[in-house]
């Protein structure tokens, strides 16, 4: 059994249990003609609980305090149309994030402050099924509010999407690592001189494994059992390979500062070498 706290539209209640426990909760009409002090029965059919019990949490129950419970009505149809479309679970921090992150975003266009997204192409490139997230999210702001938000906003909410996807506690960041991924393909291409079908399964796998990588990068976590096994022989059987990637090895250091073990390096030939002999 549930106390409802404040109704903050009809599809958006604030609530709490018999534990005093507090909890948003989304559902459709879920708050029509109710009052502060009603109880609602505790029935999980079509309802979202977002539990306030974590800073995020607390957070959001502030920010709805100053911005309008549909923009975290239409989180949660994004959210729910992730999973349904494409089977992506996001943690709860996307209704903090995005919620605020799409308001702020109607704020600008409403003022006419454009912000340019440096790293639009990559986001749409690399991340295809969340930038058509992205894409739902534009055109459900457009039929929900009659904002029309422009195409780089769906590369903005695929950012979200796709750090949502991480722990909480990771530090991924989906900007960064498109960033990254972008700089690694447009070396790999240059060096071993193929041109990449962009649409085939090869460049598909080789995006895939460039997301892993720069996760591990980004997070510390990169493979390294020591044995250097993998990178004697990817030396001596592809030599152009390994030296792409030993390219790509010494960009990073240059450029973050990091260092990046044996190990990496050969898996990263690895999928350099596949690449380039299915797209010659």
């Amino acid at each position: 059994m549930f106390t409802i706290q404040k109704v903050l539209n009809s599809s958006v209640v604030l609530v709490h249990d018999e534990q005093g426990k507090e909890t948003i909760l989304l559902a459709k009409g879920v708050g029509y003609g109710k009052k502060a002090g009603e109880q609602l029965e505790l029935n999980t059919d079509g309802k979202v609980f977002i539990p306030l019990d974590n800073s995020d949490a607390s957070k959001l129950k502030e920010i709805l305090d100053n911005i309008p419970a549909v923009y975290l009505e239409i989180t949660q149809e994004i959210v729910s149309y992730a999973k349904e479309k494409y089977d992506i679970t996001l943690n709860h921090h996307i209704y903090l994030a995005l919620t605020d992150h799409l308001h702020f975003a109607v704020q600008r266009m409403e003022n006419e402050m454009i912000i340019v997204n440096r790293v639009f192409w990559e986001i749409k490139n690399f991340y295809p099924k969340e930038f058509k997230i992205g894409l739902f999210a534009i055109d459900l702001i457009k039929k929900r509010l009659n904002v029309e938000l422009p195409e780089e906003e769906a590369a903005n909410v695929a950012f979200h999407i796709v750090n949502a996807q991480k722990a909480v506690e990771s530090q991924y960041d989906a900007m960064r690592a498109a960033k990254l991924i972008g700089a690694i393909v447009t070396m790999v291409t240059y060096i071993m001189q193929c041109q990449v079908d962009k649409d085939s399964i090869h460049y598909s796998r080789f995006i895939s494994h460039l997301q892993y990588f720069s996760e591990r990068f980004f997070t510390g976590k990169m493979l390294d059992d020591n044995e250097d096994f993998m990178y004697k022989r990817m030396e001596e059987g592809y030599p152009l390979a390994i030296s792409c990637a030993e390219k790509i090895r010494t960009y990073l250091y240059k450029t973050y500062d990091k260092v990046i073990p044996n190990e990496e390096v050969a898996y990263l030939a690895v999928h350099i070498q596949r690449l380039s002999t299915r797209e010659s």
